[in-house]
């Protein structure tokens, strides 16, 4: 059985690690080389780095700066922000990153998650699916951060992403980031449900618990957060000694 994974997600924006709510109100919280160390020694299982600003600023990732904390990085490391062809993708895998994660230009170029996944292999490819919803019940998809709304169900979206050939998808609920009050769990039950690959919750974690419920309610294969590990004394450790106890396989971690 595959191990569940604690996965910290660091949000970075003019070179520094913020965290907003609902994709706005954006504070900074720290820097990325400090933390990255931080999450080295807390047994993380994986970490997520996004550049919220590089799709609607129309630039190119600083792959100076993400071949310096992928070197500092000792578990897998996904990156994405910016991503919009296949030299954006292969420069940010020279640069160290383990996976790249891709939203707003699947939308506008379908084709390039194909391509991808072809060309460096799908457990490369990270389909990034922001979500919320637009009326009570009718959910859609979101790109640019928050920014612009897809009129996309994001279930489809993630059957079409899945068959265009990602490895696995991070699912994120616009509605409930930064709120620390529970994953989406039915959208979350009902992506997972309805593809074979991989499927990573994000937005809402404020405890252990909402970890428990997303893996057990919500079938996630991954759980992903931010804020509690920014703002709570709870650490990536701790809750895989809390996933552990309650039943879920997890990966070894030191006893302490």
């Amino acid at each position: 059985m595959l191990k569940t994974r604690i996965i910290p997600t660091l949000l970075l924006k003019n070179v520094g690690i913020v965290k907003g709510i609902k994709f706005n109100s954006w504070r900074r919280v720290d820097t990325i080389l400090p933390a990255i160390k931080v999450y080295n020694m807390r047994e993380v299982d994986e970490l997520i780095v996004v550049d919220i600003t590089a799709t609607s600023e129309a630039r190119e990732l600083d792959y100076e700066s993400v071949a310096e904390f992928s070197e500092e990085c000792f578990v897998p490391l996904t990156v994405g922000g910016g991503i919009k062809n296949l030299t954006d993708i292969r420069k940010v895998l020279l640069s160290g990153a383990d996976k790249v994660c891709i939203n707003s230009a699947a939308f506008d170029y379908p084709e390039l998650i194909t391509e991808a996944a072809e060309k460096f292999g799908s457990q490369c490819i990270v389909g990034s699916i922001d979500f919320g919803e637009a009326a009570p019940g009718d959910y859609i998809c979101y790109s640019h951060s928050g920014k612009v709304k897809i009129d996309k169900d994001p279930i489809e979206w993630a059957l079409t992403l899945e068959r265009l050939g990602a490895g696995e998808l991070l699912v994120t609920s616009v509605d409930r980031d930064g709120t620390m009050t529970g994953y989406d769990l039915t959208m979350l039950r009902r992506i997972a449900d309805a593809v074979k690959i991989p499927v990573i919750a994000s937005g809402g974690a404020g405890n252990y618990e909402h970890m428990l419920e997303a893996i057990k309610e919500g079938h996630a294969s991954a759980v992903a957060a931010a804020s509690i590990f920014h703002f709570t004394e709870q650490t990536p450790l701790e809750a895989k000694k809390f996933l552990g106890a309650n039943g879920i396989p997890v990966r070894k971690f030191r006893v302490r």
